[in-house]
């Protein structure tokens, strides 16, 4: 066997699960076509789990100073346009942007109640949510080669055959035989079709154009999402970038080059102002085609991020769900590799991450509708943005953006079961985030109880114990946390009820030899 895991495809989605495999010592191979990040304006900010995953895996500073520059970024912008000196943004995320939009109607951070449940200590990484697709890719390359993880770039997996053994990997002149393959090599993935996945969905009825351009007459937008009679038009919130939205259809051919000529079309058509594009930086189409694999796992072959599931980029929960896809995957693959794995692990990947890719399409879905410029869609836009601007509606739009509703369907009474645990700060002084930075899962025993110690002997080689008080949290007396992050088992009361099963699940039979004194 000449690895463990061939991932197809290097960008985001797949650097990510390879550093969640590299961690537990799985030996991978990366494929990637491009020779280099791909400068194509794509996703510009990142969700709470996201933040939450890359902080836990020790890349937060590394996005702090992205989002820095991100700022300054906007900053240039709006100083560019005299006219709306007083609507720039003047000093942190709170005074440059709302929360974030739905269908273009943007939603303030003032009316967003956060002292909701749902919000309760996030940590540091909420604070860190404005990066750009290119600077997480940035990170997780540098990490990845840090972790000793085998990249070809100008490679691309042409083929393969799998058997119930291995899979026989074609990427360039090589022959690669390798235990599993993840197609993690976008929405028009070869793996996936080679595969034979099912990819039922919805074709698009709109063309979508984003683009970073060299703008003459670009005073003349107004800033921000604008909606017309003849589509929608975005401005900033960066020097140069615009999009465009038109609802006649689909583009008549995906392949070809963007231009200058045909973005300054759509722009005036939509905007009905007189610029001009003098130069384009980078540029791509997009449409609202919704399409999801039925499942993400056929024997050896697998599927993450825009592979199996592909959807318009509005809201920008493309990066966040395929990054959600591999923290899922990576250590139940490992598992797998590992000989430790309990019967279903793996299914339990698209168990878990399926309902939230539903939620995603749907989610993109919504936001198309609302955007059609008939006068029925414009004024139940009326009603929708009356409805946002109140506190529940501000609150609701900022959970389901952020990501923090986000619950796997987990057996157990305690409200944190299922939920991505919170960044816990404990009584050294240290956080959650910090101390899981190895990817183990980690069983919390605040008050050092004997008898979780105990009960959790035999699981010591596969998770850590830290028997740490949780000031924040004071009527905790256990948690259990899986390598993604989500809480697996929690008890108030002092007791064991259901821990040993849920290790069981999870973690696979006890050992006897981790649970020899």
């Amino acid at each position: 066997m000449d690895t463990d895991v061939v991932i197809s495809g290097g960008g985001p989605v797949g650097l990510m699960l390879a550093c969640e495999l590299r961690l537990t010592g799985v030996k991978v191979l990366v494929f990637e076509r491009l020779t280099a990040i791909d400068p194509t304006i794509k996703a510009g900010s990142v969700n709470l789990p996201t933040a939450e995953a890359l902080y836990r895996r020790g890349l937060l500073p590394v996005l702090a100073e992205q989002q820095r520059q991100a700022f300054e970024r906007m900053k240039d912008f709006f100083r560019q346009r005299p006219d709306e000196a007083q609507a720039g943004p003047k000093s942190g995320p709170k005074a440059i942007a709302p929360i974030g939009h739905f269908a273009g109607i943007m939603v303030g951070s003032d009316k967003v109640d956060r002292e909701d449940l749902a919000f309760r200590d996030p940590g540091p990484a909420a604070a860190v949510m404005v990066v750009g697709q290119q600077a997480v890719e940035e990170a997780l390359g540098a990490r990845a080669a840090e972790l000793g993880v085998e990249i070809h770039r100008g490679v691309e997996v042409t083929g393969f055959q799998a058997d119930s053994e291995a899979v026989t990997v074609h990427a360039g002149d090589r022959r690669v035989r390798a235990k599993w393959l993840v197609g993690c090599d976008g929405g028009r993935s070869l793996v996936r079709k080679l595969a034979g996945f099912e990819f039922p969905g919805m074709g698009p009825e709109i063309t979508g154009r984003q683009a970073l351009v060299e703008l003459e007459g670009g005073e003349l937008l107004s800033p921000g999402w604008n909606r017309t009679e003849t589509g929608i038009y975005v401005h900033g919130p960066v020097p140069g970038r615009i999009l465009t939205v038109e609802f006649d259809g689909p583009p008549e051919d995906r392949e070809t080059p963007v231009t200058a000529e045909e973005l300054q079309a759509s722009l005036r058509r939509v905007s009905g102002m007189d610029v001009t594009v003098r130069k384009v930086l980078t540029a791509t189409r997009f449409t609202d085609n919704t399409r999801q694999a039925t499942t993400y796992r056929k024997g050896r072959v697998l599927l993450a991020g825009d592979a199996a599931h592909v959807h318009s980029p509005f809201g920008g929960q493309g990066l966040n769900l395929g990054i959600g896809d591999a923290v899922n995957l990576g250590w139940k693959l490992a598992a797998t590799i590992q000989g430790w794995a309990p019967e279903g692990l793996l299914d339990s990947y698209t168990h878990e991450r399926h309902p939230i890719g539903e939620w995603v399409l749907e989610w993109t879905r919504a936001q198309v509708a609302l955007m059609r410029p008939d006068p029925r869609t414009r004024a139940l836009r009326h009603v929708v943005g009356d409805l946002l601007g109140t506190g529940d509606g501000a609150t609701y739009l900022a959970k389901k953006l952020s990501g923090v509703l986000h619950r796997y369907p987990i057996d157990g009474e305690h409200d944190l079961i299922g939920r991505g645990a919170p960044d816990f700060e404990f009584a050294d002084g240290t956080r959650f985030g910090e101390r899981v930075q190895d990817g183990r899962p980690v069983l919390l025993n605040p008050a050092d109880d004997a008898d979780l110690r105990a009960l959790a002997r035999g699981w010591r080689d596969r998770i850590a114990v830290l028997a740490t008080k949780i000031p924040g949290w004071p009527a905790l007396t256990g948690v259990l946390v899986r390598p993604d992050g989500h809480v697996a088992w929690a008890r108030e009361d002092g007791r064991t009820d259901g821990l040993e099963a849920a290790l069981t699940t999870w973690f696979g039979p006890p050992s006897k030899e981790a649970g020899r004194e």
